[in-house]
C-alpha cells in the first residue's frame, strides 16, 4: 500500500487509509507548512468539500485540527476546487484546503492544499513535511475550536467568472457532462452564458452512478459524444469530479487535445495581454508553441504538474497556461486553474470567429500524435540514459524526463512520480514518420501498458 501523501495532494481510501484521525492531524500540523507571509494574512483557512459521502466527517475533523492549532476556519461549504482557489484570493485568507479525491472512485477522498493567493502546496513545498508531522505519535489532543465562520462566495464567484465573457451572441448549444460531480454547481452560471445546455448527469452523487468522473479516459466521453451528435450541439464539455479540469469535444464529437485548446485560446488572450508569455507542458504539440509565437506571445515549456506551471506563470507574470490533462490557468484568476473560465473562453472564440470548432481547430491539427503511452520500467533512469545515447543526434533537454527533438518529429519520455512507469508522448509531421519513429523508441522502452494518462 503506497503513501496517501502524493506529489500534489493527499488521497486515499476511506477509512482504511484516510480517516478522521488523519484529517485532524493534518489540520493540526498544517500551520507548519505555511510561510510567515501566509500567516500575516490573518490566519484564516478556507475549507470546502466535494459531494462524497465521507467528506462532511473529514471536513469536521480537519477543521477541529486547524482550530486546535490556532487557525480560524472559513467554511464555504460544498464547492468546486476552483471555487476554493478563488475564495482564498478573494477573501485574502492565509491558505485553503479542498476536501476531494477529484476523479478517483467513491471509496477515496483526500485534500488539496493552497497557500495565500491560491499558491499550490506540492510534495516538495510542504506535503512531505506534513506526512512526517502527521505520522508522529502520540497524536495531538483535540482542543475546543474557535473562530469558525461560514461564508457564501456564490455571488462573488459568479461576478468573477462572468467577467471573462466577451459576448453572448449567437446563442450556442452545448452538451455538458458533469459526471455527478461538483460542476453540478455551475448549472445556473451556464444558463447565464446564453447557451442551450444539453445536460448530462447533473446532480451531486459521490457514488458516480453513471461513469467515472475522469474525462481523460475515452470511455467516459462516449455519452457526451453521443449527445453532441444526437442533439446537434456546437460543442461538448466534460468536467472531472472536483471541476478543476475540462475536456472539450467538437461538433462532430471528436475530442480536442487540451494542448490544442491552449493553442486556440492563446491568440484571443494575448490580444488582451500583448507580448505576455504563455506556459504549456512538455507533452504539448508543436502547434501550441507556434500559435503562441504567431500571436506575439512568448512560449514557455514547463514540467507537467500544476505546482510547476503556476510557479512559472507567477515568476513570468504569464497571462495564460495549459496542460494536456485539461488544466488551464489564468493570470486574472490568481494564476489558478478554472474549467468554467476555459469553457467561457472557448465560447468567446466561437462567437467572435463565427466558425465551427472543427474549422477553428483544423489548422492546428497539422501534426500526428500518439497521445500518452505508459511503459512499465523498473529502472527508469537507465531507460532514459539509453534513449539519450540512442538519439544523441537530436536536440535533447531534460525539463521533465527527456525530450528529443528533430526537424520532423519529437518525443518526450518522463517518469511517473508514484509508479514504475515511463510515459511517452510523440509527434511527427506525417503518420508514416510517426509510426517509424515510434518503432525506434519502443525498441528501447518495450511493450506499452494499457493506454492512460
Amino acid at each position: 500500500m503506497g503513501s496517501i501523501y502524493k506529489a500534489y495532494d493527499v488521497r486515499g481510501v476511506v477509512p482504511t487509509e484516510l480517516d478522521e484521525g488523519v484529517a485532524f492531524a493534518i489540520g493540526y500540523h498544517f500551520p507548519a507548512i505555511l510561510a510567515a507571509e501566509d500567516l500575516e494574512r490573518g490566519r484564516e483557512v478556507v475549507v470546502s468539500y466535494d459531494m462524497r459521502a465521507s467528506s462532511p466527517a473529514l471536513v469536521e475533523a480537519l477543521s477541529c485540527g486547524l482550530e486546535s492549532a490556532g487557525l480560524s476556519v472559513v467554511n464555504i461549504g460544498l464547492a468546486t476546487t476552483p471555487m476554493n482557489y478563488f475564495a482564498i484570493g478573494h477573501l485574502g485568507c492565509s491558505a485553503g484546503i479542498q476536501v476531494t479525491a477529484s476523479h478517483n472512485p467513491a471509496r477515496y477522498n483526500g485534500f488539496k492544499f493552497s497557500r495565500r493567493d491560491a499558491i499550490p502546496v506540492s510534495r516538495e513545498t510542504g506535503i512531505a513535511r506534513l506526512e512526517e508531522l502527521a505520522a508522529a505519535e502520540p497524536r495531538p489532543p483535540r482542543r475546543p475550536g474557535k473562530g469558525r465562520r461560514e461564508v457564501s462566495i456564490a455571488a462573488a464567484y459568479r461576478e468573477h467568472v462572468l467577467s471573462f465573457v466577451a459576448g453572448r451572441e449567437p446563442r450556442l448549444r452545448v452538451a455538458v457532462d458533469v459526471a455527478n460531480g461538483m460542476a453540478t454547481l455551475y448549472r445556473e452560471l451556464l444558463e447565464e452564458l446564453n447557451i442551450e445546455v444539453v445536460p448530462l448527469y447533473f446532480g451531486l452523487d459521490g457514488s458516480f452512478p453513471n461513469h467515472e468522473a475522469n474525462p481523460l479516459k475515452p470511455e467516459n466521453l462516449r455519452d457526451l459524444q453521443a449527445a453532441v451528435m444526437g442533439e446537434a450541439c456546437d460543442l461538448g464539455a466534460a468536467f472531472d469530479g472536483d471541476a478543476d479540469r475540462v475536456i472539450v469535444v467538437d461538433e462532430h464529437g471528436v475530442p480536442v487535445g487540451a494542448d490544442l485548446v491552449t493553442a486556440l485560446l492563446a491568440g484571443p488572450i494575448l490580444s488582451r495581454f500583448p507580448g505576455s508569455s504563455v506556459v504549456y507542458d512538455v507533452r504539448s504539440s508543436w502547434a501550441t508553441r507556434e500559435a503562441i509565437t504567431a500571436a506575439g506571445g512568448v512560449p514557455v515549456r514547463e514540467r507537467v504538474g500544476h505546482s510547476f506551471m503556476k510557479a512559472t506563470m507567477r515568476r513570468l507574470d504569464s497571462a495564460f497556461g495549459g496542460e494536456l490533462a485539461g488544466h488551464f490557468y489564468y493570470r486574472a484568476n490568481f494564476f489558478a486553474d478554472s474549467s468554467l473560465i476555459t469553457l467561457i473562453e472557448v465560447l468567446n472564440v466561437l462567437r467572435s470567429e463565427r466558425k465551427s470548432l472543427s474549422e477553428l481547430l483544423a489548422p492546428l491539427r497539422r501534426y500526428r500524435q500518439t497521445g500518452e503511452i505508459n511503459f512499465h520500467v523498473d529502472d527508469k533512469d537507465a531507460a532514459i540514459a539509453r534513449l539519450a545515447a540512442t538519439f544523441a543526434d537530436g536536440r535533447i533537454d531534460y525539463v521533465d524526463g527527456i525530450t528529443v527533438e528533430y526537424q520532423d518529429w519529437w518525443f518526450n519520455v518522463r517518469p511517473s512520480n508514484t509508479e514504475p512507469l515511463l510515459r511517452l508522448v510523440m509527434e511527427a509531421r506525417t503518420p508514416e514518420l510517426l509510426e517509424a519513429a515510434k518503432a525506434r523508441v519502443l525498441a528501447i522502452l518495450g511493450t506499452p501498458e494499457e493506454s492512460g494518462h
